[in-house]
């Protein structure tokens, strides 16, 4: 079929544009008009594949996904494949951190949950928390960004300033009771082990459960005595 207008064929014959065209829709059918816009490289239902494999995690960046697109023969740059993410929604975010947890953390923590369900809330009120923090005196541990313009001179705001063999940062222990937050105090090595958190225990501890007048939460094995020992087996948790 040749790719001349009907109107240069119907000057050449001497006949009308329109019998050109008639007789081209007889022979060849009628003509598809092509639609406007961009062409589109990947269909529907590719679409929703790679939405699914985005949701389970499969495909964890746009570069997993352009490689799944170009193996199975979509044939496009980097800068497509973001193009086919982006009508979904889908928009690259830093992980969040929080703790490994195990299938035994989970299932331990399941149990001390079922175990404490039913209690009330005066038997909560006897609790004391505590857990410790890592404070850094030269600011975050995490990404921290900041602005500048193509050709820009670095500056001091964007260097993130740092210590070395570890310095610049304390570990602080502190507690809190349903009085009121209790004294808090520094573990100077950076170590919590069990000679440090019993010093804690005769200290920091005892002297919040003083200042409120509560109850303590722990039991020794040695009633006769009120002193704390060097073992944390002499301590019993709730």
């Amino acid at each position: 079929m040749s790719n001349r207008s009907p109107k240069d064929i119907a000057g050449e014959f001497g006949i009308h544009p329109k019998t050109v065209r008639r007789y081209r829709n007889k022979l060849f059918g009628p003509m598809v008009p092509a639609t406007r816009g961009r062409h589109i490289l990947v269909s529907s239902a590719m679409n929703e594949y790679v939405k699914v494999l985005l949701i389970k995690g499969a495909l964890k960046t746009a570069k997993d996904a352009h490689r799944m697109l170009m193996r199975l023969g979509y044939s496009m740059p980097y800068r497509s494949a973001i193009n086919v993410l982006v009508p979904m929604s889908f928009y690259a975010r830093r992980k969040k951190r929080q703790p490994l947890l195990t299938y035994n953390h989970r299932k331990q923590r399941l149990a001390w949950a079922k175990k404490y369900q039913n209690w009330s809330i005066q038997q909560w009120h006897q609790v004391v928390f505590s857990d410790e923090t890592k404070i850094n005196i030269w600011g975050s541990d995490g990404c921290r960004y900041y602005w500048t313009q193509p050709g820009d001179v670095l500056r001091p705001h964007h260097i993130n300033l740092s210590v070395k063999h570890g310095s610049g940062k304390s570990i602080m222990w502190g507690c809190i009771t349903s009085e009121g937050s209790g004294y808090a105090c520094q573990v100077y090595d950076g170590t919590m082990d069990s000679l440090v958190y019993q010093h804690i225990l005769g200290t920091t501890y005892m002297e919040t459960l003083k200042y409120y007048g509560t109850v303590p939460v722990l039991s020794r094995k040695n009633k006769k005595d009120y002193k704390i020992q060097r073992d944390l087996k002499s301590y019993i948790f709730i």
